[in-house]
């Protein structure tokens, strides 16, 4: 990638972006109107002061032809007001630019051509969704918009009583169907993507980075807690304790009230029960409920002892105060509860939420919220989730909420110092709970890492900047993430009319050419493919994959391949000798004849003119076939 990427500002993102950048060896220019020139931390990055909504810096900054320019500051407006400068500049380069305003970004796309608006909410939620389920994310991303698309990226650490010591990497990858991104022996250097050995054996001090869907590697993971299904399953228990929980918190003098109310309605009706031969218990509560809210007539006649005639005087007179307190007293406790602000209609957010997140894995969620008047307080009711009201840094609060048995605890508020004491005191209920802390400042969650002992404290821009690079590729790129310093983007390739050098070959071959590893293919009509590798490419097809960053650009531009590797046959069983003759009159374009005499003196070369990926190919059907056969470089 020889054009540079123009980058606009240099916060916290910013920066985290420009480590990105540098890690794959892209040529960036930074414009920025704080940073200092000799400022070490911009490495090979050219550095161009000023206001980037200016005309004339932007000019300065060669936008014009520049592969993609990156808008990171911390305001809106001053994000797009660059976007629309740059789009007059040039109306074809890429803009990826970062918005807070959720309303806007969906919009903006579709206003300003050739723009992706990124929200570093939406790209941090699923990750600290994860690391709150699994206990690790290293990335995140979808192959599509059905409830299993969804694929994480985390790194299992082999440790000495780890069960995974002596297990094959294949193995691993069979069991928890995930597919190894990386392999970091504690001894050797790391093996990334198609470079893996299948057949290493795993020792404790490895460690293992694979790809998979979230429940499947909860487990690789280490963290399925079947504890917690078995506590919540039974449901009369389960209801039993929320309703207790809910009627403790329901104010002590409409619990008095409504307890009176209660009594007297039962000491009424016994007493006509038993003092009135004619009343059944049932007709002995209507008479009472008649009596007490309604004003039909006492029917002076029906009651023959005088007794019964004061004591439903009494009655009447009773019911109408205590109907009168009670309606009073509730009506000032929903008043107080304030539950017309809970039924009010509020703008809904787009999306991006941890809630959400947490809720699409189907998982049982809890808030904490300050403020009652909280923007999406409403909003997570309507989603059937419990609210507490409260401050997450009180220790009852947290009690409340049953943090110490919760499977994870995460503190995502905006305050970088509320994050914190929230996961101290949570450690304090509990040292061993899981607690996931969002963080502003990439520096201070690097130094909890280390000397807190406080694993998930995640920062937003950590999180966010590899989005923000996946965004100068176009929407084909679903995510980069930095795996022991190599780039590794996850994308989409889709198989075109024009992908000559593609259609036809089978997704081993693409993948040994351009050192990436499949996911998933889906072919035009729509069949999906999990394990593609023999499966040959046509037109329509989509491949997902991961790449390297620096490989990534040879794909998008198809480069073309040298054919310098021949096949050649060593031995194969007797069985099989009808198949190598016929692969070989296919390969050479030769007789049966011919076939059969070559097959007489043997090593015989099936094939040649092969790209790398073609003979590997080749060689796998081979093995098959238990056909003995040796990849040829052509000098």
């Amino acid at each position: 990638m020889s054009q540079p990427v123009i980058l606009c500002g240099l916060g916290r993102v910013g920066w985290r972006v420009l480590d990105y950048l540098q890690a794959a060896d892209i040529p960036v220019i930074v414009i920025d109107n704080a940073c200092a020139p000799g400022d070490p931390r911009l490495g090979k990055a050219r550095l161009v002061q000023g206001d980037c909504r200016r005309r004339e810096v932007l000019e300065q900054a060669g936008v014009v032809g520049a592969r993609g320019v990156l808008i990171l500051t911390s305001e809106d407006l001053v994000n797009i007001s660059t976007a629309l400068m740059v789009r007059s500049l040039d109306p074809t380069v890429r803009v990826v630019v970062r918005m807070f305003n959720q309303n806007l970004i969906a919009r903006l796309g579709k206003t300003i051509h050739n723009v992706f608006a990124l929200s570093t909410s939406n790209l941090t939620a699923p990750l600290l969704a994860l690391t709150a389920l699994t206990g690790q994310a290293l990335g995140a991303f979808r192959l599509d918009d059905s409830p299993d698309g969804r694929r994480q990226v985390a790194e299992v650490a082999v440790g000495p009583g780890s069960p995974l010591a002596g297990q094959t990497v294949a193995n691993v990858a069979v069991r928890h169907q995930a597919l190894v991104l990386a392999h970091v022996p504690a001894a050797a250097s790391p093996r990334f993507l198609l470079e893996v050995a299948p057949e290493a054996r795993l020792e404790a001090g490895d460690r293992l980075v694979v790809c998979g869907e979230p429940h499947h590697l909860a487990a690789l993971l280490g963290q399925a807690d079947d504890d917690l299904t078995v506590r919540w399953a039974n449901p009369l228990r389960r209801n039993v304790r929320v309703l207790w929980r809910t009627l403790s918190e329901v104010d002590l003098p409409v619990k008095i009230c409504t307890g009176v109310l209660l009594f007297v309605i039962a000491a009424s009706t016994l007493t006509l029960h038993l003092g009135w031969d004619r009343d059944s218990p049932a007709d002995a509560f209507f008479r009472t409920i008649s009596l007490m809210a309604t004003g039909a007539d006492m029917h002076e006649r029906d009651y023959h002892s005088s007794w019964l005639k004061v004591f439903v005087s009494v009655l009447r007179i009773a019911g109408a105060a205590l109907t009168g307190a009670f309606t009073a007293i509730v009506t000032n406790y929903l008043l107080r509860a304030r539950l017309g602000g809970a039924l009010e209609v509020r703008r809904i957010p787009d999306g991006g939420h941890v809630v959400e997140e947490l809720l699409a894995c189907e998982e049982r969620v809890v808030v904490i919220e300050l403020s009652r008047d909280g923007r999406f307080v409403t909003t997570a009711r309507r989603l059937g989730v419990p609210v507490i009201i409260g401050d997450a840094t009180v220790r009852e609060v947290l009690r409340q909420a049953h943090s110490p048995t919760a499977r994870a605890v995460i503190a995502a508020t905006n305050s970088d110092l509320v994050n914190l004491e929230v996961a101290l005191l949570v450690r304090d209920l509990k040292p061993q709970q899981r607690v996931v802390v969002r963080l502003s400042d990439p520096n201070l969650a690097e130094t909890l890492r280390a000397n807190a002992n406080i694993r998930f404290a995640l920062s937003v821009p950590t999180l966010a900047a590899p989005a923000f690079v996946a965004g100068l590729f176009g929407d084909r790129v679903l995510n980069v993430c930095l795996v022991h310093g190599r780039l590794l983007a996850a994308l989409h390739i889709r198989i075109g009319p024009q992908d000559t050098s593609l259609i036809g070959s089978t997704v081993r071959a693409v993948a040994v050419n351009y050192r990436l590893l499949p996911l998933a293919l889906t072919a035009a009509d729509g069949t999906q493919h999990p394990r593609p590798l023999d499966v040959r490419l046509g037109p329509g097809d989509q491949l997902a994959a991961v790449v390297a960053l620096s490989d990534l650009d040879r794909l998008v531009r198809r480069e073309a391949l040298p054919s310098d590797c021949a096949v050649d046959v060593h031995g194969f069983p007797l069985p099989t000798r009808d198949w190598v003759a016929q692969q070989l009159r296919l390969q050479k374009e030769i007789s049966a004849a011919e076939a059969e005499k070559a097959l007489d003196n043997l090593p015989v070369c099936l094939a040649t003119g092969l790209t790398r990926g073609q003979a590997e190919d080749l060689l796998a059907r081979l093995a098959k076939e238990r056909v003995t056969a040796r990849l040829r470089q052509l000098s």
